[in-house]
């Protein structure tokens, strides 16, 4: 036989030389929830090792964390004023900017902030725009959006994540951003976010469940792949930075096919339900957790994701997993 594949399969060392995807902790961005409050640190428990923090309890964790590697963070905020307007959403003394500012405060470059931007845990009904007609109404939305993101960089973020999926918000927000001399503040699209059963921890961590209907008519139907690069395409155009496929693991061929139409970075978000599937079955014994988050975090890459927002970071990096 003239051709042996298996000659380089032979030892941990050939096979290490010849990996076609690695990993580095520079990939990671670490997603935490934010609460009201001094002192606190409450377990989710449809999220096991995954807690709500108060800001002052998030400073001391972020601290650890950046000991560890962990430098890039997303914020969401749990327990702000609801309204049928979303108007806390975009009140500089709501959390996420809050938390922004002391964080910037306490580390300052050695953390990049990320934030989310979306109103649904500000919404008295938990959709992520403004309800008529039990209709998310898209104009008024992105109004709101384009104020959120800018209360964020306001107070010091360093890249917006808009994950509403409304049309039309990725200019929004960079104009806005650029009449207020925010040019350097960048945008990471959730640009194909799917209508998806794998929320439902993060719905029970962030507290935004609709109280009625579902989100299929702004979020991705999950049979369309064309139209997912088609919805990136056009959030490229409108000025994002970096594109973001969600959830990652059912979405891989989506990926691929982003990384193939597109000279942007390309993300994925590990989703709660994800996660919390593989701490599941790794309680019951019945799957080894570190060869299972490994071999997932290697496809994320594989297919094309250079940026991987995950629950799993701290036990990948506190557990030297890679």
């Amino acid at each position: 036989m003239l051709h042996r594949p298996r000659r380089l399969r032979k030892n941990p060392v050939v096979r290490e030389m010849i990996a076609e995807t690695r990993l580095s902790k520079d990939m990671f961005i670490y997603p935490y929830f934010i609460v009201p409050g001094k002192g606190v640190k409450h377990a989710i428990d449809a999220m096991p090792g995954v807690f709500h923090f108060s800001i002052d309890t998030l400073l001391v964790d972020v601290e650890h964390g950046l000991k560890l590697g962990i430098n890039k963070i997303m914020l969401f905020g749990v327990g702000d004023e609801k309204s049928a307007d979303a108007k806390s959403a975009y009140h500089d003394h709501s959390l996420v900017p809050v938390a922004v500012r002391e964080l910037k405060k306490r580390f300052g470059d050695d953390l990049y902030v990320v934030t989310d931007v979306c109103v649904c845990s500000y919404t008295t009904h938990g959709h992520c725009g403004i309800l008529e007609n039990d209709y998310v109404q898209n104009d008024a939305t992105v109004d709101v959006i384009a104020k959120m993101a800018l209360t964020h960089a306001q107070a010091g973020a360093d890249l917006l994540a808009p994950s509403d999926m409304m049309d039309g918000r990725i200019a929004a927000i960079r104009n806005l951003l650029d009449k207020e001399n925010f040019v350097n503040v960048a945008i990471m699209s959730h640009a194909t976010k799917f209508a998806s059963a794998y929320y439902g921890p993060f719905r029970e961590a962030a507290d935004c469940a609709p109280s009625k209907g579902d989100r299929k008519a702004y979020q991705m139907d999950f049979r369309n792949g064309k139209e997912a690069l088609r919805e990136a395409l056009l959030d490229e155009g409108e000025g994002a930075d970096i594109l973001m496929v969600k959830p990652a693991l059912a979405y891989l061929d989506v990926i691929q096919n982003l990384k193939q139409n597109t000279d942007l970075p390309i993300a994925c978000y590990n989703v709660s339900g994800e996660y919390a599937m593989v701490k599941a079955a790794a309680q019951r014994g019945w799957i080894d957790e570190q060869k299972v988050v490994m071999e997932t975090m290697h496809a994320f890459a594989r297919a094309g994701a250079s940026i991987i927002t995950t629950y799993h970071i701290k036990d990948i990096v506190e557990n030297n997993w890679m």
